[in-house]
């Protein structure tokens, strides 16, 4: 049986925080990262053109976009996303990858996985998403919208007030889930898969956004910082056609447009 055709990432080592015990937080440790790719088609027919074969640039941008993607508790979730984001291009057939701490321990502890196209759902959104900014009497939409509702949380100070601000925002999402029979999404991959099959879903934002603090803690701060990530073109926001839209921030392309609930 023959091997198939493979591209690799050796011994790529980067900085970020990780980890889910508490003495990992607030402190970035090295991570070393290696790739191994079965290729779906043979090099030999891509003629020397380098937008026949699949790009190195590929292994090291699914590692970049993985690690901004969120924090991470576990290594082997990491190395799940990044296997997820190169299987979503259509000439990787299979990836092998290792993710190891270099800080951890006397020498490097990490997780090894091996993944085949298939039977890993990919990252890449396939269908138009939208964010709908929810109130009270605002009709749900159809096909894919992430639905985050608009909660003002208790005004609290200290180093905890993020937290209690987006776990109010967990609460709300909850129940509004209830409220409206809608599937409630804490992690990207929840949002990933709601998005592939064209339905609406509740977002609960502590656990994405906790770690990232340009996500802000405010329903349109939320908003314009998953919109990014999702690359959503749209955002609606439900309420009085007299109260002001929300400035879209600089660099980021996304219409926003008012929902008048019926019960405004």
């Amino acid at each position: 049986m023959e091997h198939p055709d493979r591209i690799f990432l050796r011994d790529h080592v980067l900085s970020a925080e990780i980890g889910a015990f508490q003495s990992e937080r607030g402190h970035a440790q090295r991570l070393r990262f290696n790739l191994t790719v079965d290729l779906r088609d043979t090099v030999a027919g891509a003629g020397d053109h380098v937008d026949l074969v699949l790009s190195y640039d590929v292994l090291t941008q699914a590692v970049e976009t993985a690690l901004a993607d969120q924090r991470y508790n576990l290594v082997e979730t990491l190395a799940e996303r990044i296997a997820a984001e190169v299987l979503a291009h259509p000439r990787a057939a299979c990836i092998a990858v290792t993710v190891e701490k270099l800080d951890r321990g006397p020498g490097a502890l990490g997780v090894s996985i091996l993944r085949h196209r298939g039977r890993v759902a990919a990252t890449g959104v396939a269908a138009p998403v939208s964010i709908l900014l929810h109130a009270p009497g605002a009709a749900l939409p159809e096909g894919a919208v992430v639905i985050l509702p608009q909660v003002a949380a208790e005004p609290t100070g200290g180093p905890h007030a993020r937290r209690l601000a987006l776990l109010a925002l967990d609460r709300a999402a909850w129940t509004l889930g209830g409220d409206l029979a809608v599937e409630v999404a804490e992690t990207r991959t929840e949002l990933d898969a709601a998005i592939q099959l064209c339905q609406p879903v509740i977002w609960a934002p502590t656990r994405l956004a906790m770690d990232a603090e340009a996500a802000g803690q405010t329903p349109a701060a939320l908003a314009f910082w998953l919109a990014g990530r999702l690359g959503a073109g749209r955002i609606d926001v439900a309420g009085p056609a007299a109260d002001p839209l929300p400035t879209v921030p600089d660099g980021l392309d996304v219409t926003v447009a008012r929902v008048v609930p019926a019960t405004a």
